[in-house]
């Protein structure tokens, strides 16, 4: 079982860089604090959005020190920890600090595209390693492969520790019928904030967001109104970042919520290659709708 409840709004917190490309801890400090103080719920560290395959693993130890120590436990933390070497990724999760982290989120393989018997097979071999629960995390568009709705419900019926999954697929139907067939306790989590108000009407337990990075006390709000039903409220602040939702991603993620991020004032505009920044054209189409919503 989670040590903590995963409802509501998760922030995959971003990497902050300077202009040398070192890691901006003043900015992560203040990110960490507004996140704090505007409502989220719980924070994911080393995920995706944090850039980390261009983090070293030096870095990244110092990360996972650096949040812990400054969230102090005011909110809870979830680890990121995956990629396709499952002996690899085995070990690591077997180093995790439990004292400072609650939860395990671990991507499906990428690159090498596994069956679905791999991947049952991988997740299984972490859920055994484990000593924190873990969730797991299905973002095809990312990894080049589809983890079914079959798979997802095989490894929560046969794994207690496994506790949730954070979809990522856009296929609604998909994300339906695991709401649909799996255990009362097993949590379906938005991985996508353009669909998490009507997934939560499906039965999703909330988001890990990346627009929570930006406007954490705004999406945590609208998270919370639709799980507790209020729907019409929930609704209208959904349509107020519909235009966000896309520009964030149509330069890739994090380009979009780091150029958001910068156009608010708490960041350099600065990515690690592969990843470059925004568009010119779509910096200013954020700039606009940041107007906007102000």
């Amino acid at each position: 079982m989670a040590r903590f409840d995963l409802r509501g709004m998760g922030v995959a917190l971003i990497t902050p860089f300077k202009a040398d490309k070192s890691i901006d801890y003043d900015a992560l400090a203040k990110l960490i604090e507004y996140q704090i103080k505007s409502g989220a719920d719980y924070l994911v560290v080393l995920g995706t959005t944090a850039e980390t395959p261009a983090l070293s693993s030096t870095e990244k130890a110092d990360v996972k020190r650096f949040v812990a120590d400054r969230v102090a436990d005011r909110v809870p933390l979830v680890i990121g920890c995956g990629g396709n070497n499952t002996a690899a990724v085995v070990e690591e999760v077997k180093s995790i600090d439990t004292n400072d982290f609650g939860a395990v989120l671990s991507v499906v393989p990428y690159y090498n595209k596994p069956s679905q018997e791999g991947i049952y097979q991988h997740y299984s071999a972490i859920a055994k390693a484990s000593p924190l629960p873990i969730i797991l995390y299905n973002v095809p568009g990312r990894t080049g492969v589809n983890m079914t709705a079959e798979t997802t419900l095989r490894l929560a019926a046969e794994h207690p520790n496994i506790i949730g999954i954070k979809e990522a697929s856009g296929n609604i139907s998909q994300m339906d019928d695991i709401i649909k067939h799996k255990r009362p306790d097993f949590l379906v989590i938005s991985g996508d904030d353009g669909i998490t108000f009507p997934l939560i009407t499906l039965g999703a337990a909330g988001v890990i967001s990346v627009i929570g990075n930006a406007f954490p006390k705004e999406f945590s709000r609208m998270v919370r109104l639709a799980l507790d039903g209020e729907y019409d409220a929930a609704r209208t602040i959904h349509h107020r970042f519909t235009d966000l939702f896309s520009l964030l991603f149509v330069d890739g993620n994090p380009a979009g919520v780091k150029c958001l991020l910068h156009a608010m004032g708490f960041i350099e505009n600065e990515l690690r290659l592969p990843l470059v920044p925004t568009r010119i054209t779509t910096y200013e189409k954020i700039r606009q709708v940041l107007d906007s919503l102000n």
